[in-house]
């Protein structure tokens, strides 16, 4: 072998060593990205268990003292009362239940099921 045909023969074995077949960097590639669909399914994931948890400790620290306030307003409403003061304990029975109604919907915001 010539002196000319050793130099195309080491050319031609380094250009096919540093290319990387398209296969090969498809499969590297779709690693990558599906490694890093994990790690953002995971971090929403961790997300979605504060936002339940905020949820459950809001509904929590409303409906007891809500409780209160209805059933106060429910005892009321059974003793003699004018019809200005009926009327206010109406009122104020008819908001409770109303937030209770609004606050019973936020049990539907649960954590996600892990797949």
């Amino acid at each position: 072998m010539s002196k000319l045909d050793t130099h195309h023969a080491a050319n031609d074995l380094k250009e096919r060593s540093s290319t990387t077949p398209a296969s090969v960097k498809s499969i590297t590639t779709d690693d990558a990205a599906a490694e890093k669909i994990r790690a953002l399914v995971a971090d929403y994931e961790a997300r979605m268990d504060e936002v339940a948890d905020a949820i459950t400790r809001v509904r929590h620290e409303i409906n007891n003292p809500l409780t209160g306030v209805l059933g106060q307003a429910q005892l009321l409403l059974r003793e003699e009362l004018s019809d200005k003061a009926r009327h206010r304990v109406e009122t104020i029975e008819q908001l409770a239940i109303r937030i209770r109604d609004i606050v019973a919907q936020l049990r539907q915001v649960q954590k996600p099921p892990r797949i």
